[in-house]
């Protein structure tokens, strides 16, 4: 070979390495596992993909999040990754936002992602990552923006929901619960929009004009988002109560539940087929039946809910351990150590669970049929 041939071999390999040295995917040596299989064993869970995240020195997981099909995980340099929940191959990996930035949950439209963050909303590519449209604010956003076909919805701290047509921004009317009270969470959907306000209020109307359709009121402001399942409101009050409140017309809702909690929640429940969780601060967390509002256990220790897999429930403590519950016994069945995780992801739609740690190293699990 000659000297030119040895030189150019030697400048190939040089190049091929620095390419390959910067962040990427790479399935996890089994010395590395987040955790070990004769452990997960013991919990008849067994591992469905493992992988370490291209966390990079100086850098930490912040957050893991179930968004449809995928799973986002959020460094502390808001370095964005989007894996696929099935297989956890890599969809896409950016900068979500500039570092130090912070950063509000991703809101799923379509095959489209709502990004607030600053005075920014940034509509992106799902499948991407791909930034289709962004646009800067001139107020702050209380909580993240949502949208239907046809228009945006955004919650300012001036107490006012702020509709834009959504092909090109322009702003159309603003609407409010008229007790100068902040917006704190919204649904948009196809004819009708729903928001929440700190002072309780839970409030619809049209989607394309400020005409109210009806309004309940809470005695306490409402903690964290609302969620709709199906024609069902359910959200966490901070007068203590989890309501459930079911939508029987376009201009009609009754109370259909209201169930207290042994503190103020802080934070939305979870809703699943057939159970209601709801965290509280320095309480744990409770279960409660998705149709009668009856309470059916309370972990002291319980941090979050991780999956439901039939009657039973796993859920992750602040004694990080993974805890079995059985909803319909209204028991724990075990506990098993898993000192280490400390990113996880609230998964309501199916069993699969998603733990990480801030290194890095994450698994998705789920029970052994």
């Amino acid at each position: 070979m000659s000297e030119q041939s040895r030189f150019r071999l030697v400048f190939v390999c040089l190049f091929v390495a620095l390419c390959t040295a910067g962040r990427g995917l790479g399935a996890a040596d089994s010395s590395r596992r987040l955790i070990s299989p004769a452990l997960l064993s013991r919990a008849g869970l067994e591992i469905v993909w493992d992988d370490e995240l291209p966390i990079e020195n100086g850098e930490k997981l912040e957050r893991l999040s179930v968004v449809g099909s995928k799973i986002h995980a959020l460094s502390t340099r808001n370095y964005l990754i989007s894996l696929g929940r099935e297989k956890g191959e890599k969809v896409f990996s950016k900068y979500a936002a500039p570092v130090g930035q912070p950063v509000g949950e991703p809101v799923p439209y379509e095959d489209e992602l709502i990004w607030v963050f600053g005075d920014r909303v940034v509509e992106m590519s799902e499948r991407t990552g791909e930034e289709l449209r962004s646009q800067s604010i001139e107020y702050r956003i209380m909580c993240p923006a949502v949208r239907n076909s046809e228009y945006m919805y955004l919650s300012g701290t001036d107490g006012r929901l702020h509709v834009l047509r959504e092909k090109d921004k322009v702003p159309l009317f603003e609407a409010s619960a008229g007790n100068d009270s902040k917006i704190n969470s919204v649904i948009a959907a196809k004819t009708f929009v729903i928001f929440s306000t700190d002072a309780g209020n839970v409030i619809s109307m049209l989607a394309g004009e400020p005409v109210r359709l009806w309004q309940f009121d809470a005695a306490g402001g409402v903690a964290g988002r609302i969620v709709l399942d199906e024609t069902s409101l359910f959200f966490a009050s901070r007068d203590t109560y989890v309501y459930r409140v079911d939508m029987t017309g376009p201009q009609s809702v009754k109370l259909v539940w209201k169930r207290q909690m042994a503190g103020v929640p802080e934070v939305a429940p979870r809703v699943t087929k057939t159970t209601v969780y709801q965290y509280v601060r320095g309480k744990g967390l409770t279960a409660i039946d998705k149709q009668e509002g009856t309470q059916l256990w309370s972990l002291a220790e319980g941090l979050e809910l991780l999956a439901e897999s039939g009657s039973k429930a796993y859920v992750i403590t602040e004694n990080e351990t993974l805890t079995a519950m059985d909803n319909r016994a209204m028991t724990k069945l075990y506990s098993v150590n898993f000192r280490g995780v400390s990113r996880f992801a609230c998964n309501t739609v199916d069993p699969k669970i998603y733990v990480a740690d801030e290194s890095g190293r994450i698994a998705c699990l789920q029970p052994v049929e």
